[in-house]
């Protein structure tokens, strides 16, 4: 079936149930890498499926950056590259959560990269 017609929020809610599918396919019990962006800020957190438990956070809203630009998903990449490294995991599995790889996203991704994460 065509998913040319569907909604915006279907079309990503089809997204991300196949991106998730691909983690539990190829994750190897690595911790996720979970980004949730709004109009107004962005979200990133390292999350343990076996426990249930998130190790690390940061976000916009914590390092008090004014507005959702593509600059502040840049800060927020590195601020979490860096907690998680201090934390000893250098593999992850970047969740992007159904939005698309492109701008804030990829921003944010290329920074934890460019800290020393492999994804």
């Amino acid at each position: 079936m065509k998913r040319v017609n569907f909604e915006k929020k279907l079309q990503r809610s089809f997204r991300h149930k196949r991106t998730t599918n691909k983690f539990k396919l190829i994750a190897n019990n690595r911790p996720r890498l979970v980004v949730t962006k709004t109009n107004s800020h962005i979200i990133a957190q390292l999350i343990n499926d076996k426990e249930q438990k998130t190790i690390a956070s940061s976000s916009s809203i914590q390092l008090k950056l004014p507005n959702g630009n593509v600059k502040n998903s840049e800060l927020v990449g590195r601020d979490i590259a860096k907690k998680i490294l201090k934390l000893g995991i250098k593999e992850i599995c970047f969740d992007r959560g159904g939005s698309k790889y492109h701008g804030k996203i990829a921003k944010l991704a290329s920074a934890a990269r460019e800290e020393g994460l492999i994804f």
